[in-house]
Parts: C-alpha cells; structure tokens; sequence
C-alpha cells in the first residue's frame, strides 16, 4: 500500500425508504456469506464516486434502481486490520425505473425484504447502523 488511502476502505451504501398504510419501511438485505441482516452497502469501484457507488449497491443488492434523497449520515469500523468507512444516503425508489426485485448478486445476497422500522432496528446486527436508522427516521419525522 502506497498511501494512507490505500489501507482506508470506502463503502457506500443507501437507507432505502417507502411510506405505506403503517408507517415506513426500510429495505434490508440478508447476506449469505455472513448470515445477518444489514443495509445495502459496498465498496466503491476504482475512479466510482460515493454516490455512484451507493446506487449501485443498493441496485445489485436489491434488484432495485433508487435515487438519492438526502446524506444520512457515516459509520466506521475496523474490517480486520484495516478501516473501513461506509457513507449512506436516504434514498427512495425510482418510480421511472423497472422493479426487479431480487438481488442481481444472488453469491453476496440472499434476499432483501421491507420491514417496519421498529422491526429493522431489532434485526440489524450492527450497532452502527442501528443508530444510524434510528437517527435517519428521527430526521424524516422533523422533515413531516
């Protein structure tokens, strides 16, 4: 590794939301390779910008084309020896944009599933984005 941004890991990723009869809801992704729930999220591709890569993740981990709504906010942790920070963005589908509904990348991904926020929040394993959900929906509630 030449430079210090070559040992930081970049990730981006989206909070995908839609307004139904109950509330809202949030897009989760069930990944095989690790067996847990989390947000769709992914390395940025070499030259790829933030949010590129974050409409990509969530398009090739959820079947779903999304547009960016507002910057919702980082994580950061260790992923083994190295740094690893992910940037998210609120995002909401593209009504334009044909619903695959499946992920494109079957190998990562098992399956991604809409849930209440209440019941996200319980099924996220990861306390970082835990907060970060729970701090996004506090500001959608501010923004009605």
């Amino acid at each position: 590794m030449n430079n210090a941004s070559d040992f930081l890991i970049r990730a981006a990723g989206g909070l995908v939301w839609r307004t139904t009869a109950r509330g809202p809801e949030i897009l989760l992704v069930h990944r095989s390779r690790y067996g847990d729930w989390t947000l769709p999220k992914g390395k940025l591709d070499e030259g790829e910008d933030w949010q590129t890569a974050a409409r990509r993740e969530v398009r090739e981990e959820t079947g779903r084309e999304a547009r960016l709504e507002s910057f919702a906010g980082i994580i950061s942790y260790m992923h083994g020896d190295r740094p690893k920070v992910v940037l998210f963005w609120n995002m909401r589908l593209d009504p334009e944009a044909p619903d695959h509904s499946a992920p494109e990348d079957t190998s990562e991904v098992k399956r991604a599933e809409w849930l209440p926020v209440d019941e996200a929040l319980k099924r996220l394993q990861y306390a970082g984005e835990r907060d970060l959900l729970a701090r996004s929906l506090e500001a959608h509630r501010h923004d009605d």
